[in-house]
């Protein structure tokens, strides 16, 4: 255990060069700068940078993470979706609120967003289904997730089952399927330094807009 905790503490971090960050020019609102932050982690190469932590609690507070893709964000939220029946449904079901985290390694950046979430239309969430690859949508007919397994090769056949059906009907789409949208009460961009100065710069929501603030690393 000592030597693993030496290891962690000489892993590097902060490699390379990192982006300049000025909060004096920053646009009026969150969305607005995540599309900018996004698109320079795109065109800079980081992997998957849609990808993000959700994390959500149930009735006894017990949170609950996991990694998947951001589907939209606009003014009017940061979106993803789910099956009801799943962790994520029945958490936001009990309890309709939560966080998403965004970390681009390599840029030493990080986006925090926190706030209540709505589910958008039957039609939307529909619609949401309809775009994703066979392979996903024919897993998540399935309505299994999260539940056990008894072995790899039952999730290979139920999955064949789910894709032959959905050649048979392919409008098919569960009805726990829902689209969600987290409509911020604050998000936060951070941006790493090797010296450790991180700037941290708060957009909070008010009734007239959004509050901008730095806060201390």
């Amino acid at each position: 255990m000592t030597e693993l905790r030496q290891l962690l503490r000489d892993i590097e971090v902060f490699r390379g060069d990192l982006p300049l960050f000025d909060p004096r020019t920053v646009p009026d609102t969150p969305a607005e700068l995540f599309t900018e932050w996004l698109l320079h982690a795109l065109k800079a190469g980081v992997r998957e940078p849609h990808a993000m932590t959700l994390s959500t609690a149930g009735a006894d507070g017990n949170p609950t993470a996991r990694t998947l893709i951001l589907k939209n964000v606009s003014e009017q939220g940061w979106q993803f979706a789910s099956d009801a029946g799943g962790v994520k449904g029945r958490d936001l079901t009990e309890r309709p609120y939560a966080a998403l985290t965004f970390y681009w390694s390599p840029l030493a950046r990080q986006v925090r967003v926190r706030g209540p979430v709505v589910a958008e239309s039957a039609g939307q969430s529909a619609a949401d289904f309809l775009a994703r690859g066979a392979g996903a949508r024919a897993e998540s007919l399935l309505g299994r997730q999260s539940s056990p397994l008894r072995d790899l090769a039952e999730r290979d056949a139920a999955v064949r089952e789910s894709l032959a059906r959905l050649e048979r009907e392919p409008d098919l789409v569960p009805p726990g399927w829902t689209l969600h949208t987290v409509r911020p009460q604050s998000v936060e961009f951070w941006q790493g330094d090797k010296q450790r100065r991180h700037t941290r710069l708060n957009y909070r929501a008010a009734d007239d807009g959004w509050v901008r603030e730095l806060l201390w690393p």
